[in-house]
């Protein structure tokens, strides 16, 4: 088998009993990094602080990762107006926050042949929510149930745009609406014929 030692240097192509010692000697131990290669490839480390340290990059990577929610609004196809408004505006609020809109019409016993009610509310939804999210998933029965789903707009363009930085020497000024204009005869760059 190959060894290779604990800094990295090649050791060469060893019998396996002298890849073990020559580990024992160390203070480490033997570990096959590659069994599949011709000669199979062994490594002399410190097993415990490989598994810590393997350990450790799988949580760093697992903090970095962006979690998608899923987050649902139930409407009927009688949703009255003030309720939808509501619901809309949760969704507005999801989507602003990252998270994916499950958006859901539920139809009971006859409202089952009127199914166009529930497209009409869905299409409605995707016409306010065009400016925060793209549809991912197209309005679609399934069941007793009519929904589609909506995914926070992700575009290079739409940064939020930075705030500009006061240094420490400069103040910052209010916003101030338009100057007004003077009267006439209250101008104090005209000369009062002196």
């Amino acid at each position: 088998m190959r060894v290779i030692g604990d800094e990295g240097e090649q050791l060469g192509v060893m019998d396996v009993r002298d890849a073990i010692r020559a580990a024992k000697e160390k203070g480490l131990d033997l570990v096959e990094v590659a069994p599949t290669a011709d000669p199979p490839v062994c490594r002399i480390i410190d097993f415990g602080k490989y598994q810590y340290e393997a350990k450790k990059k799988a949580n760093e990577a697992k903090k970095k990762q962006v979690t998608i929610v899923v987050k649902e609004v139930k409407f009927r196809p009688g949703t009255d107006d003030h309720d939808y408004d509501y619901r809309m505006k949760h969704a507005r609020e999801w989507l602003q926050e990252g998270d994916k809109v499950k958006a859901t019409i539920w139809f009971r016993g006859r409202e089952m042949t009127h199914r166009e009610l529930g497209s009409r509310i869905l299409a409605k939804l995707e016409g306010d929510l065009q400016d925060l999210g793209e549809v991912e998933a197209r309005p679609r029965m399934e069941g007793n149930q009519m929904f589609i789903i909506f995914g926070p707009k992700r575009h290079k363009g739409t940064a939020k745009p930075e705030r500009p930085v006061v240094g420490e020497g400069s103040r910052q000024l209010p916003e101030v609406g338009k100057p007004k204009p003077l009267p006439e005869g209250d101008n104090p760059t005209e000369d009062s014929g002196q």
